[in-house]
């Protein structure tokens, strides 16, 4: 069992920051890819980015490419997601996963825990 806390969502203004961290608990951290999706009112969840257990791989969706930045501190067992340049469309609540494959993917299906989520408002 691996249990993931979300933190740092809150309140932004268009083209503001925030970083998200997600700190995991329970079996060894280092031994899963993590990924953080995101969920919009009135849609389905959505893969955001993915990062492999070592953090020399990472994965964006299209819509984020270039603003977000996900990356990994396996000593702090803590997966972080640094968000630049938000649009209010990037308002959602945001979950982090762990996945014990290594074979990247962005289907929610192939992970194995998941966080509680933390909101994140966006305003223009």
């Amino acid at each position: 069992q691996v249990n993931l806390v979300e933190s740092g969502g809150g309140w932004a203004q268009a083209g503001g920051s925030l970083r998200l961290s997600c700190v995991a608990s329970g079996r060894t951290f280092s031994n899963y890819a993590m990924g953080w999706f995101r969920q919009a009112p009135g849609k389905e969840r959505e893969f955001v980015a993915r990062i492999s257990w070592s953090g020399s791989s990472t994965y964006y969706a299209d819509s984020v490419k270039g603003r977000f930045t996900i990356s990994r501190d396996n000593a702090k067992n803590t997966v972080y997601l640094q968000m630049n340049s938000l649009k209010p469309e990037d308002t959602a609540v945001y979950y982090c996963a762990a996945d014990r494959s290594p074979r990247p993917t962005q289907a929610m299906g192939a992970y194995d825990y998941w966080g509680q989520g933390t909101q994140v408002t966006v305003s223009s």
